[in-house]
């Protein structure tokens, strides 16, 4: 048997793309894909622009939750892990470090430069951090299933 927080560290490794939840002040929700570098299980890093609508609800509720899941899985195979965090963007003080590790996973020729990501820059670097993470349980699994798709709490500390 396959341990659940195996799963939620292996998708975690193996995607590139989150799906970032965010909402408006008045509640709206908005999702946005954003490349990221997960930094162990619980800090993910993005670039994205100060002006997006997710980096401009953000600045108003910093509670987000994020999805990765691997969208060429087939009908019935897939895994995913969910998770809410805070986000916010990167203080200009840790953004040395933090820079450094969003750009552990990118090629060479696509890495930020700190001073990239200050202003009058057109983007930002971005942090969330995790308060819960859980796994997709499909409703067939053999041992963990109820007939229908549903969640679990997983701890990857």
């Amino acid at each position: 048997m396959r341990e659940l927080a195996d799963i939620a560290r292996d998708v975690i490794a193996n995607n590139l793309y989150l799906s970032l939840g965010t909402a408006d002040a008045s509640g709206d929700p908005w999702v946005s894909p954003v490349y990221y570098t997960a930094h162990g299980h619980t800090d993910f890093y993005w670039v994205s622009s100060p002006d997006a609508l997710h980096s401009r609800n953000m600045a108003r509720r910093p509670r987000v939750s994020m999805a990765i899941y691997d969208s060429h899985s087939p009908v019935g195979g897939a895994e995913a892990v969910y998770m809410t965090a805070l986000a916010a963007q990167v203080a200009d003080e840790e953004l040395t470090d933090a820079a450094a590790v969003f750009n552990g996973r990118l090629p060479e020729a696509k890495r930020f430069e700190p001073g990239e990501l200050l202003p009058p820059a057109l983007f930002r670097l971005y942090r969330a951090t995790v308060t819960e993470h859980s796994v997709l349980i499909r409703g067939g699994d053999p041992d963990y299933g109820r007939g229908a798709d549903s969640r679990m709490t997983v701890f990857l500390r």
